[in-house]
């Protein structure tokens, strides 16, 4: 029995000791398995600022107003004789709308006319006295009281004279006037009147309106805020008048149909609405076909001026803080994550024009924001290669989708 033992014990122990070996193996193996990996470096899309000149425009509604207006009255007494237009028509400048029953005016013009026949054919006689006189004068042959009185009546006499031509003229102008004319060409509207109807002169409900049409009017509203904006951004040279463009004007129709004429903008009022702190701007368009009515809505696309070095950005790349102020993060060029505070000056379509905060060739994160702090190592791609990406991913896996 001791030989034996003797035998196996040598043989147990190599055994242990080849265990352990593999146990220890095993064991490393193992422990190197479960140390953490190292996190992967988040990916974020951004996009490179680059600084653009741009015009900036503002929208403003407004309405068409006639560009000439006038209401038809008479200027003298009478029966409306004729009409001699059609209602809704267009009216030539001094044709002749209404006439008048001119009978009275004619007795009175041809009367006037008489009485200064009259008065002029008594001037000879009465002049000739008068150089008689003075001749007599000179002689001591007549008294100085007749020379003075034949002198008087030469006076009245050419004194009678002009007031009977006056008369006459006085006379003639309310005989035309019994002819009612258009005073300038555009379109007249419906009669307030009809033949046999008796009008008075000046009379307050006008016979006719007759509108010029072409051009026409078209006034739109901005309020006096918006106004100060722009002229301090213009002193402060923010933005650059363009003198030549910025007068002229883009219309829109009130079913959104761009008008296919530019308009001119003419004045701004010089004075500020206190009910809703807005002043008005004239805007003169071209109406050859008169497709634009007075009264109807419309919207100006008014030219303010021109920035020089305009950054714009997506306002998806644009949030808010806690405090509400717009903030950005972009990627410096360590591919470290920095935040911004911005100064947005207003909203262009899907675009941010911003003031402060940004300059040319940053690159601003616009998808992945997320997933990223101030002071994060990124990747940074650009948009159109992230949008690539997902795409393709998206197309694997409806691929692999329809594989299972």
């Amino acid at each position: 029995m001791q030989v034996e033992m003797g035998h196996t014990t040598p043989f147990r122990a190599a055994a242990w000791v080849v265990l352990a070996a593999l146990l220890g193996v095993w064991g490393c193996q193992s422990g190197k398995g479960s140390e953490p990996k190292p996190a992967p470096v988040p990916e974020v899309a951004a996009v490179t600022i680059l600084p653009r000149q741009i015009e900036l425009t503002t929208e403003l509604p407004g309405r068409t107003s006639a560009f000439q207006v006038a209401e038809i009255r008479p200027q003298v007494n009478g029966i409306i004789q004729k009409l001699l237009f059609q209602e809704g028509s267009d009216v030539k400048a001094g044709q002749q709308l209404y006439q008048l029953d001119p009978a009275p005016f004619q007795v009175a013009y041809d009367s006037a006319k008489a009485s200064l026949g009259k008065a002029q054919a008594n001037l000879p006689s009465i002049r000739l006295r008068f150089e008689r006189y003075g001749q007599l004068l000179a002689e001591n042959a007549v008294s100085r009281q007749d020379y003075d009185d034949a002198s008087a009546a030469l006076e009245q006499a050419r004194a009678e004279i002009q007031y009977w031509k006056t008369a006459v003229e006085a006379a003639r102008i309310n005989l035309n006037y019994t002819h009612i004319s258009a005073p300038f060409s555009g379109r007249i509207g419906r009669t307030q009147v009809r033949t046999g109807t008796l009008v008075t002169a000046y009379q307050p409900a006008p016979l006719a309106v007759v509108q010029q049409l072409d051009p026409i009017y078209v006034d739109v509203v901005q309020s006096s805020a918006e106004m100060l904006r722009l002229r301090r951004s213009l002193e402060s040279g923010e933005l650059s008048a363009d003198s030549e463009n910025r007068r002229k004007v883009r219309l829109f129709l009130e079913d959104g149909t761009p008008y296919p004429l530019e308009g001119t903008l003419q004045f701004a009022d010089v004075t500020v609405d206190p009910t809703t702190g807005s002043y008005s701007l004239r805007i003169v368009v071209p109406n050859p076909r008169h497709t634009l009515l007075p009264g109807m809505f419309m919207r100006a696309v008014v030219k303010e001026g021109v920035v020089e070095q305009a950054i714009l950005v997506p306002q998806q790349g644009v949030s808010r803080n806690s405090k509400g102020q717009p903030v950005a993060l972009i990627v410096d060029a360590d591919e470290k994550v920095q935040q911004r505070i911005l100064t947005l000056y207003r909203a262009i379509g899907d675009q941010w024009l911003v003031a402060a905060g940004l300059s040319g060739g940053e690159r601003l994160i616009v998808e992945g924001m997320l997933n990223v702090r101030p002071g994060t190592t990124v990747k940074a791609v650009s948009l159109e290669t992230g949008k690539q990406a997902r795409e393709a991913d998206g197309v694997d896996r409806k691929s692999a989708e329809l594989k299972n």
